[in-house]
């Protein structure tokens, strides 16, 4: 049996199974890369994180929502969502609004500035991989998701709920 080192993983198999959790390694690293790319674009072209402009587009084609469906639409917690809302208010591209007898019922809408860059961005990263996905025959489809929840198992991965650490920083 042979021992190789990946960045300090130590991996002790056949050479075959070496050469296969290489290619898996490698292949990880690639996506994590474009999604580290993605955001640098978007931050330093538009000013705005992954999830912010993900709530924009979900305001653009939903209309004025309440934070809990906006976390619904974008898939993270409500809990993600309000730091988010937090930083595009600061930024003018979201306000807030009360537009019950009911104080407590908040609803966020695009302001003009928000609307503009919703409309003029680049599409979530995601888009891509939906589209991919969709040249997928169902039973490849059925296969890439059972391989992927097997290595999101493995490393332990919580529930995403969309939380970075530069949605966690104050605002400016």
């Amino acid at each position: 049996m042979e021992t190789e080192n990946y960045n300090n993983l130590t991996v002790g198999s056949s050479s075959l199974h070496q050469d296969q959790i290489r290619r898996i390694i490698y292949q990880v690293r690639r996506l994590m890369q474009a999604g580290y790319q993605y955001t640098k674009e978007l931050n330093k072209n538009y000013q705005v994180s992954a999830p912010q402009l993900n709530c924009l587009l979900a305001l653009n084609e939903a209309g004025p929502l309440p934070p809990s469906q906006i976390a619904r639409h974008i898939m993270v917690k409500s809990s993600t969502v309000t730091g988010v809302i937090d930083r595009l208010e600061y930024k003018g591209l979201v306000k807030r609004t009360r537009n019950s007898p009911d104080r407590r019922v908040i609803t966020i809408e695009l302001t003009d500035a928000g609307r503009t860059l919703a409309q003029h961005a680049p599409p979530p990263i995601q888009q891509k991989i939906v589209d991919g996905l969709k040249r997928l025959q169902p039973d490849q489809l059925e296969l890439v998701a059972h391989y992927l929840e097997m290595l999101t198992h493995m490393l332990d991965v919580q529930e995403f709920d969309g939380d970075h650490s530069e949605e966690s920083q104050p605002p400016l």
